[in-house]
């Protein structure tokens, strides 16, 4: 059976795409640490990211750094986090969030709510700063 975001890439489920390429998609965390919150995953499914080949990986990491560049022009924060942790979702992904403390990325706090518009909004901010 197909993982949620394998449905989401192939446009069965709804998300707030904010980049894409051939191999790659980023899309706005529905339940966000902070404003901007996304996740990049290679539209192959893999379970595990170290199980990803060598070039794919590599592909997913610089995919991954265009759009937390684009995320830092135009989201306030000090720098963008990262984080992998593979548990909640079978699908290789990699989670970008705006930091202003180091406490903005502990998964334990209380998530945002935003309505439909400005995750939107949100999403075509950061798809609008995206290079190359």
């Amino acid at each position: 059976m197909a993982s949620i975001f394998t449905r989401i890439v192939s446009g069965e489920i709804p998300s707030y795409k904010v980049a894409e390429d051939e191999n790659y998609f980023a899309f706005l965390d529905i339940n966000p640490l902070a404003e901007g919150h996304t996740l990049v995953i290679p539209k192959k499914e893999t379970d595990y990211i170290f199980d990803i080949g060598d070039e794919e990986y590599q592909g997913l990491f610089l995919f991954a750094k265009r759009v937390a560049a684009a995320m830092r022009m135009v989201i306030p924060c000090e720098r963008i986090g990262i984080a992998v942790i593979g548990l909640e979702v079978r699908h290789a992904h990699i989670h970008l969030v705006p930091l202003k403390t180091i406490y903005d990325i502990d998964f334990r706090k209380p998530k945002l709510k935003l309505s439909p518009g400005e995750f939107a909004e949100i999403a075509a901010k950061i798809s609008g700063a995206m290079i190359g």
